[in-house]
């Protein structure tokens, strides 16, 4: 069931305090906000931190939608030998690639064993 939460007109600084605005926009529904396509996406709870420079860590949440098609530059869910991973797609040297944004994490050839399950298009968080 969708819940809507109030959405407030005003944007919040990171950075310096600015005064309060009582304006506020329609309610949204993150869930339709964030899923574009609801036959062709799915969320995913993200187990490592293989991701974690681009933001995305473990126990995260991804939104992921087979519908988008995958480009370079893309954070992807990718079938690989069997095992889900969760990479960065990659156009290097004339070959696609599925590339960690952490050390120690290895780089992996797209080839006939890779399979993309689908583009990431959002991530959530609960704050602690």
């Amino acid at each position: 069931m969708p819940r809507e939460v109030p959405l407030f007109l005003c944007r919040t600084p990171a950075g310096f305090p600015s005064p309060a605005q009582d304006d506020m926009e329609e309610p949204i529904d993150l869930g339709a906000w964030l899923v574009e396509h609801p036959a062709a996406s799915y969320i995913m709870r993200v187990d490592g931190q293989s991701m974690a420079g681009a933001g995305i860590n473990d126990g995260d949440l991804i939104v992921v939608n087979r519908a988008k098609k995958p480009r370079s530059g893309a954070i992807v869910v990718a079938l690989v030998h069997g095992d889900r991973t969760l990479k960065r797609l990659r156009f290097i040297d004339g070959r696609h690639w599925l590339v960690p944004e952490a050390d120690g994490f290895a780089e992996i050839l797209v080839d006939e064993d890779v399979e993309i399950w689908g583009v990431v298009v959002g991530v959530a968080r609960k704050v602690p």
